[in-house]
């Protein structure tokens, strides 16, 4: 039996959520983002920060799962922001030029000069938080 190619670990506090995605995000695993993100916004989560400084690589499917999770969010007045996203993604915001949606950069923010990703806000401190695995694997 293979590894599940994606954990998400969640904690609630009020009506905001820490998702801590561990693993690689594509084609295969990003409806368990996109589950994992709704079911959030069902739950009542107003404000979801996502940590992806566990993710080895995301490509555009992921960039689509949180693009849509960040629109519906959006549409409830809520916000959802990545922290520490992977290489890939980080480059595919950057060529799609809609990292303000998703790292709450500024929308006047000049390209960056060199051909590195603007850097996002620090995530959330951990604290003393036990980490426990909501949703891993196939959601089909």
């Amino acid at each position: 039996m293979p590894l599940p190619q994606l954990t998400v670990y969640r904690h609630d506090r009020g009506t905001r959520a820490l998702i801590t995605l561990a693993g690689e995000i594509d084609v295969e695993s990003a409806p368990l983002v996109r589950v994992s993100l709704a079911r959030c916004l069902r739950d009542g989560i107003r404000a979801i920060d996502v940590d992806l400084t566990p993710v080895a690589f995301c490509d555009c499917s992921g960039l689509n799962a949180f693009l849509h999770a960040a629109q519906q969010t959006i549409e409830i007045g809520g916000t959802l922001r990545l922290h520490h996203p992977p290489a890939t993604l980080a480059r595919i915001l950057d060529i799609a030029g809609c990292g303000f949606l998703l790292l709450g950069l500024p929308y006047d923010l000049p390209p960056p000069v060199e051909d590195t990703p603007a850097t996002p806000a620090p995530a959330p401190p951990h604290g003393s938080v036990q980490w426990v695995p909501v949703l891993s694997g196939d959601v089909r």
